[in-house]
């Protein structure tokens, strides 16, 4: 059964239906009700987190331990014999990607900080470039990246749900209806739990499923960011994702970014929709089109040479190519293509 949890009084109790608010039995405050699986799954990914957060904090006061008894350059005094002169230390001010292995880096908002940014900051800058972040678009603790991962890994059931609500936006729909009795049960009922999930996220504002005639009614949700997320928003989000736990499987620290804005010093502007640099070596630049991306390719040539990267670092990841077709536009053009199901195995050639 549905649960929901009071913020104001923590009262845990069971509820009827999911997606929806109703007052605490015990303080009155309203309070949003979860589908079950969804409320105990978030319960294990802040538990995870929290005891990630732990052990790190744990590493980090064994380390300061044990360099509380070196001898450090403020301090004075008589050692075999002779004065100990406070040694001089040079601070530095080059930010380094960050150690972040431990991090669960599918519930967390350390990635949206400046200093974080810092890194990929510098390297625009060497290159005389300025940067313009948004630090809030690496924030994971939301929705945004749980839905984009659901969408992203069962794409080719799913692109058709994805084009549906874009085209509704695009026409000033308020909603649309889906009729699963089409297709077969197995993916009917995969499309029907995705759209409750998506509801329970509030990435529409209402849903109905119609048992009988296996038909789902589904309300847009206005909200700006939504739309945006539907409209091509939850491939870099997937991206994003993708790129970021490749480079913890590889046990490398990483500076992220996603939204980038960059202008080059006769002012030109460009934006980079997922920039991941890794510690020690340069960066890598995904381009995520859900819709047409062919006038823009000399563009994007353009784009990677002025960034100075190597074209297997500069990934054009578009959803409506082939294998076959991702593998020809590499070999005619200057950049790399690829699409969902080839983008990983791209990733593991570069790190």
């Amino acid at each position: 059964m549905p649960i929901y949890r009071c913020n104001q009084c923590g009262h845990v109790s069971e509820s009827p239906t999911a997606g929806m608010q109703v007052p605490c039995a015990r303080c009155a405050q309203p309070s949003n009700v979860y589908d079950t699986v969804f409320f105990v799954q978030k319960l294990l990914e802040r538990y995870s987190a929290a005891h990630k957060e732990i052990k790190s904090l744990q590493a980090q006061i064994k380390a300061d331990d044990e360099t509380d008894g070196e001898v450090t350059g403020e301090a004075v005094g008589e050692k075999n014999g002779h004065t100990h002169v406070p040694a001089t230390t040079t601070a530095t001010t080059t930010a380094t990607p960050s150690q972040a292995a431990d991090m669960d880096v599918l519930n967390t908002s350390s990635l949206a900080t400046a200093a974080q940014h810092a890194p990929i900051e510098q390297w625009l800058k060497s290159k005389q470039i300025e940067a313009r972040f948004e630090h809030a678009n690496v924030d994971t603790t939301g929705y945004f990246d749980d839905a984009a991962r659901m969408l992203g890994e069962r794409f080719d059931l799913f692109g058709e749900l994805l084009d549906r609500v874009a085209y509704a936006y695009r026409k000033s729909h308020t909603g649309l209806t889906l009729e699963l009795g089409t297709l077969n049960q197995k993916d009917g009922q995969a499309v029907n739990t995705l759209c409750r999930q998506l509801y329970s996220h509030t990435f529409f504002s209402r849903y109905h499923y119609q048992k009988p005639e296996k038909v789902v009614r589904l309300s847009l949700q206005p909200a700006p960011k939504v739309r945006q997320f539907f409209e091509g928003g939850w491939l870099e989000w997937y991206a994003l994702i993708e790129l970021l736990q490749h480079l913890q499987s590889r046990q490398l620290g990483f500076s992220c970014a996603r939204g980038v804005k960059v202008v080059f010093a006769n002012e030109d502007l460009h934006e980079l929709d997922v920039v991941a640099l890794p510690q020690g070596q340069p960066p890598i630049c995904i381009e995520c089109k859900s819709g047409g991306f062919r006038r823009d390719i000399d563009k994007y040539q353009r784009l990677r040479k002025r960034l100075g990267l190597e074209r297997n670092r500069f990934i054009i990841c578009a959803t409506d190519l082939t294998t076959e077709q991702a593998t020809g536009l590499t070999a005619m053009y200057d950049l790399t293509f690829v699409n969902l199901s080839t983008l990983k195995s791209h990733l593991t050639t570069l790190v």
